[in-house]
């Protein structure tokens, strides 16, 4: 069983992409390899409010980028290379990731972790959700070992918020200063926008070492 420690934003482009090549390099390359992928919260902007910001604001105001098109227009092709169809102009939202945080850590004991924060990703990206929004969490959970009643709380629980919050802590502790981050085996690591063959690689290293 190979350990995959997996430390992603939801918000962040680059981790939906990080899923699906992971994803698809298992699938297709490591046909035998039983993967625990385990996902620990990074809070790129823990700050952001309620009802979110609006990128193209978001874009002018911290990197004075006025074209958000071509912003997105490196990570839109990166992702359709491994084929995924990702249009960043249909999700022009950013919202707080401590709910959906939250229910993906509560799934750890589950085993629908890996599953549930994959679905979360597309509702936002894909789907052009608002995965800030509890009823919206507690259905995509109910498909993921959750009853809709109990997935709701756990998104609106402070407690809950907190240890999402103490994980985040522990990550930026540990060294996290980027998205995806990987680390295969305990040894292992790797960040950033990674090609399917970079990811491979890796998992090649640690298997090839026992």
């Amino acid at each position: 069983m190979l350990q995959i420690d997996l430390y992603t934003e939801i918000t962040c482009p680059w981790c939906i992409i990080g899923l699906h090549r992971l994803d698809k390099v298992l699938s297709e390359r490591f046909t035998g390899l039983a993967a625990d992928i385990r996902h620990h919260p990074v809070l790129m902007m823990p700050d952001v409010p309620a009802d979110g910001l609006y990128i193209p604001d978001l874009l002018l105001a911290r990197y004075g980028v006025s074209d958000p098109k071509a912003a997105f227009a490196r990570p839109e092709a990166e992702a359709r290379a491994s084929g995924l169809e990702l249009n960043l102009s249909r999700q022009l939202w950013t919202y707080p990731t401590h709910a959906a945080h939250a229910l993906i850590l509560a799934a750890r004991d589950r085993g629908t972790q890996h599953a549930l924060a994959v679905a979360i990703c597309a509702a936002h990206f894909l789907g052009a959700k608002n995965i800030s929004d509890a009823d919206l969490l507690a259905d995509i959970a109910a498909d993921h070992g959750f009853d809709h009643l109990e997935g709701r709380a756990i998104a609106v629980d402070p407690a809950w918020h907190a240890r999402v919050e103490q994980a985040a802590a522990q990550s930026a502790a540990a060294g996290i200063r980027s998205v995806p981050h990987f680390v295969f085996g305990g040894r292992v690591a790797i960040n950033g926008g990674r090609s399917e063959d970079e990811i491979a690689l890796a998992i090649s290293e640690v298997v090839a070492s026992g």
